[in-house]
Protein backbone atom coordinates (compact mmCIF):
# COMPACT_ATOMS: atom_id res chain seq x y z
CA UNK A 1 0.00 0.00 0.00
CA UNK A 2 1.34 3.43 -0.83
CA UNK A 3 2.06 6.09 1.91
CA UNK A 4 -0.40 8.36 3.08
CA UNK A 5 -0.59 12.11 1.75
CA UNK A 6 0.59 13.52 5.48
CA UNK A 7 3.60 10.51 5.54
CA UNK A 8 4.73 12.01 1.95
CA UNK A 9 4.76 15.44 3.24
CA UNK A 10 6.30 14.20 6.47
CA UNK A 11 9.31 12.89 4.39
CA UNK A 12 9.46 15.97 2.00
CA UNK A 13 9.87 18.37 5.13
CA UNK A 14 12.76 16.07 6.60
CA UNK A 15 14.63 16.51 3.32
CA UNK A 16 17.51 17.38 3.50
CA UNK A 17 18.30 21.37 3.30
CA UNK A 18 21.86 22.43 1.38
CA UNK A 19 22.67 26.29 0.45
CA UNK A 20 25.34 25.79 -2.77
CA UNK A 21 27.11 28.53 -4.49
CA UNK A 22 25.37 30.07 -7.69
CA UNK A 23 25.49 27.50 -10.79
CA UNK A 24 25.45 30.08 -13.80
CA UNK A 25 23.83 26.68 -15.51
CA UNK A 26 20.87 27.31 -13.40
CA UNK A 27 18.54 29.79 -16.31
CA UNK A 28 19.44 26.89 -18.75
CA UNK A 29 17.97 24.33 -16.76
CA UNK A 30 14.78 26.73 -16.31
CA UNK A 31 14.83 27.32 -20.20
CA UNK A 32 14.79 22.95 -20.59
CA UNK A 33 11.93 22.40 -18.33
CA UNK A 34 9.85 25.44 -19.69
CA UNK A 35 10.09 24.08 -23.13
CA UNK A 36 9.31 20.38 -22.34
CA UNK A 37 6.61 21.81 -20.20
CA UNK A 38 5.59 24.48 -23.45
CA UNK A 39 5.60 20.53 -25.19
CA UNK A 40 4.26 18.42 -22.99
CA UNK A 41 1.00 20.59 -21.51
CA UNK A 42 -1.98 21.83 -23.38
CA UNK A 43 -1.56 25.13 -24.75
CA UNK A 44 -4.67 26.58 -23.78
CA UNK A 45 -4.13 26.01 -19.86
CA UNK A 46 -0.89 27.12 -19.62
CA UNK A 47 0.05 30.91 -19.96
CA UNK A 48 3.48 32.19 -19.07
CA UNK A 49 6.34 30.44 -17.20
CA UNK A 50 8.32 32.43 -15.20
CA UNK A 51 11.98 31.00 -13.45
CA UNK A 52 11.69 32.48 -9.74
CA UNK A 53 13.56 32.21 -6.48
CA UNK A 54 16.85 32.00 -5.27
CA UNK A 55 18.01 30.20 -8.64
CA UNK A 56 16.99 32.98 -11.15
CA UNK A 57 18.93 35.59 -9.66
CA UNK A 58 23.18 35.73 -10.71
CA UNK A 59 25.42 35.12 -7.65
CA UNK A 60 23.23 34.53 -4.99
CA UNK A 61 24.00 30.98 -3.41
CA UNK A 62 20.76 28.93 -3.55
CA UNK A 63 18.96 25.39 -2.42
CA UNK A 64 20.25 23.42 -6.20
CA UNK A 65 16.36 23.66 -7.35
CA UNK A 66 14.75 25.54 -10.01
CA UNK A 67 11.70 27.23 -9.13
CA UNK A 68 9.19 27.43 -11.72
CA UNK A 69 5.50 29.88 -11.68
CA UNK A 70 3.63 28.81 -14.09
CA UNK A 71 0.45 30.38 -15.27
CA UNK A 72 -2.36 28.02 -15.82
CA UNK A 73 -5.87 29.41 -16.84
CA UNK A 74 -8.32 26.85 -14.48
CA UNK A 75 -6.71 25.12 -11.94
CA UNK A 76 -9.63 22.57 -12.01
CA UNK A 77 -8.48 21.61 -15.31
CA UNK A 78 -5.04 21.70 -13.84
CA UNK A 79 -5.75 18.77 -11.48
CA UNK A 80 -7.41 17.10 -13.53
CA UNK A 81 -5.31 17.27 -16.94
CA UNK A 82 -2.32 18.43 -16.45
CA UNK A 83 -1.49 16.75 -12.82
CA UNK A 84 -1.68 13.04 -14.18
CA UNK A 85 0.01 14.33 -17.67
CA UNK A 86 3.11 15.15 -15.21
CA UNK A 87 2.65 12.55 -12.91
CA UNK A 88 3.13 9.85 -15.20
CA UNK A 89 6.32 11.74 -16.53
CA UNK A 90 7.63 11.02 -12.73
CA UNK A 91 6.84 14.03 -10.96
CA UNK A 92 5.51 14.11 -7.63
CA UNK A 93 2.24 16.47 -7.30
CA UNK A 94 0.69 17.87 -4.36
CA UNK A 95 -2.16 20.33 -3.71
CA UNK A 96 -0.75 22.23 -1.58
CA UNK A 97 -1.84 25.64 0.28
CA UNK A 98 -0.02 28.98 -1.17
CA UNK A 99 0.59 30.10 2.58
CA UNK A 100 0.85 27.94 5.80
CA UNK A 101 -2.48 25.49 5.77
CA UNK A 102 -4.83 27.81 4.58
CA UNK A 103 -6.41 27.76 1.04
CA UNK A 104 -5.77 29.41 -1.63
CA UNK A 105 -4.36 26.17 -3.12
CA UNK A 106 -2.37 25.55 -5.61
CA UNK A 107 -0.57 22.53 -7.92
CA UNK A 108 2.79 21.91 -6.62
CA UNK A 109 5.06 19.53 -8.61
CA UNK A 110 8.52 18.13 -7.40
CA UNK A 111 10.97 16.45 -10.18
CA UNK A 112 13.91 14.81 -9.13
CA UNK A 113 17.20 13.74 -10.57
CA UNK A 114 17.99 9.75 -10.53
CA UNK A 115 19.75 9.89 -7.29
CA UNK A 116 16.24 11.31 -6.06
CA UNK A 117 17.25 14.80 -5.37
CA UNK A 118 15.48 17.46 -6.02
CA UNK A 119 16.04 19.37 -9.23
CA UNK A 120 12.47 21.51 -9.81
CA UNK A 121 9.88 23.01 -8.14
CA UNK A 122 6.69 23.66 -10.26
CA UNK A 123 4.11 25.54 -9.12
CA UNK A 124 0.81 26.46 -11.32
CA UNK A 125 -1.39 29.20 -10.17
CA UNK A 126 -3.70 31.33 -11.63
CA UNK A 127 -3.23 34.54 -12.98
CA UNK A 128 -4.45 36.52 -9.85
CA UNK A 129 -2.53 34.32 -7.20
CA UNK A 130 -0.41 36.20 -4.64
CA UNK A 131 2.29 34.46 -5.46
CA UNK A 132 3.21 36.64 -8.98
CA UNK A 133 4.50 39.09 -6.20
CA UNK A 134 7.55 36.74 -6.08
CA UNK A 135 8.61 38.05 -9.09
CA UNK A 136 9.08 41.86 -7.14
CA UNK A 137 11.19 39.95 -4.73
CA UNK A 138 13.13 38.31 -7.67
CA UNK A 139 13.68 41.47 -9.78
CA UNK A 140 14.88 43.56 -6.73
CA UNK A 141 17.14 40.95 -5.27
CA UNK A 142 18.72 40.82 -9.21
CA UNK A 143 18.55 45.08 -8.89
CA UNK A 144 20.70 44.75 -5.55
CA UNK A 145 23.26 42.51 -4.94
CA UNK A 146 23.98 43.84 -1.07
CA UNK A 147 20.14 42.61 -0.37
CA UNK A 148 20.93 39.16 -1.67
CA UNK A 149 23.74 38.83 -0.11
CA UNK A 150 21.53 39.59 3.20
CA UNK A 151 19.38 36.95 1.77
CA UNK A 152 22.16 34.74 1.31
CA UNK A 153 23.35 35.04 4.54
CA UNK A 154 19.83 34.80 6.41
CA UNK A 155 19.48 31.16 3.98
CA UNK A 156 22.79 30.15 5.09
CA UNK A 157 22.37 30.97 8.72
CA UNK A 158 19.18 29.04 8.74
CA UNK A 159 19.70 26.26 6.99
CA UNK A 160 22.23 25.33 9.67
CA UNK A 161 19.82 25.45 12.11
CA UNK A 162 16.81 23.69 10.56
CA UNK A 163 18.72 21.31 8.31
CA UNK A 164 16.09 19.11 8.01
CA UNK A 165 13.52 21.16 8.86
CA UNK A 166 11.90 22.70 5.69
CA UNK A 167 8.60 24.20 7.35
CA UNK A 168 10.76 26.09 10.16
CA UNK A 169 13.05 27.10 7.33
CA UNK A 170 10.97 28.42 4.88
CA UNK A 171 8.68 30.26 7.99
CA UNK A 172 11.78 31.68 9.12
CA UNK A 173 12.36 33.35 5.80
CA UNK A 174 8.90 34.67 5.60
CA UNK A 175 9.38 38.43 7.26
CA UNK A 176 12.21 39.00 5.55
CA UNK A 177 10.59 38.10 2.36
CA UNK A 178 7.48 39.57 2.62
CA UNK A 179 9.56 43.24 4.07
CA UNK A 180 11.74 42.86 0.46
CA UNK A 181 8.87 42.18 -1.24
CA UNK A 182 6.64 45.51 -0.03
CA UNK A 183 9.91 47.65 -0.89
CA UNK A 184 10.40 46.28 -4.37
CA UNK A 185 6.35 47.22 -5.08
CA UNK A 186 6.97 49.93 -3.69
CA UNK A 187 10.21 50.44 -6.33
CA UNK A 188 8.87 49.39 -8.89
CA UNK A 189 5.23 51.48 -8.63
CA UNK A 190 7.44 54.36 -8.55
CA UNK A 191 8.06 53.61 -12.56
CA UNK A 192 11.65 52.10 -11.82
CA UNK A 193 12.09 49.58 -14.34
CA UNK A 194 13.03 45.66 -13.84
CA UNK A 195 16.10 44.17 -14.59
CA UNK A 196 16.13 42.72 -18.19
CA UNK A 197 15.62 38.41 -17.83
Amino acid sequence: MGKSLQERIEELVREEISIVLYDPHWPALFEQESSFLRRKLLEQLVRRIEHFGSTAVPGLAAKPVIDILVEVTDLEETKKIIAPLLEAEGYEYFWRPSVGDQPPYYAWFIKRNADGKRTHHIHMVEANSALWDMLYFRDYLRLFPDEAHRYEQLKRSLSELYSHDRATYTNEKTQYITSITKKAEEYFAKGNSPPVS
